[in-house]
């Protein structure tokens, strides 16, 4: 991340801290005590029926893809048939749990390396506008699920783990 940051110094946005760096299969928004059991859970029986697998982010850029402005640089990857299948079990058990609202928009594995300051990107001449997308080839050990809690505070998200689970198949 680093090297983006002393790259793209003119990029109005807000890195993501290492130790927030992630890939989100299932958002639930806000989850009662109750819920959030009844989520680790569900992910821990989810998991108990997954095996470990790998994964491939194999491009920087902003995305979402075609969104003016963007949202975010992120590192984006290949679509997984383990990672589809991980993230379909899992959101289906959860709805049959825990009232949210899903996303049944394609699922694209992606980790926000930073977030677009829409107003500012806005004042900058498009020709002025850094030009971000790089091939990169980054494979990486997919283990666990960790059921992780948000909370929103003034220099972006923090988030906390609340269970890791193994995935063990």
């Amino acid at each position: 991340m680093a090297k983006y940051e002393q790259k793209l110094p003119d990029l109005p946005a807000r890195w993501t801290s290492q130790q927030n760096l992630h890939i989100t299969l299932v958002f639930l928004g806000d989850l009662t005590d109750e819920e959030l059991g009844q989520a680790c859970v569900v992910a821990k029986e989810i998991a108990a029926q997954h095996a470990a697998f790998e994964i491939n982010l194999e491009k920087v850029g902003y995305g979402p893809d075609n969104k003016i402005p963007p949202k975010m640089l992120w590192a984006s990857g290949q679509k997984s048939k383990e990672l589809s299948l991980l993230k379909n079990d899992l959101q289906d058990a959860l709805l049959e749990k825990i009232n949210f609202k899903p996303e049944f928009q394609s699922f694209n594995p992606h980790v926000t390396l930073a977030r677009i300051t829409a107003f500012v990107w806005r004042q900058i001449e498009p020709e002025e506008r850094s030009e971000v997308s790089e091939n990169i080839d980054l494979n990486f050990l997919v283990e666990s699920i960790d059921v992780m809690e948000s909370e929103l505070k003034k220099g972006g998200p923090e988030y906390t783990v609340i269970e890791t689970l193994s995935l063990e198949k």
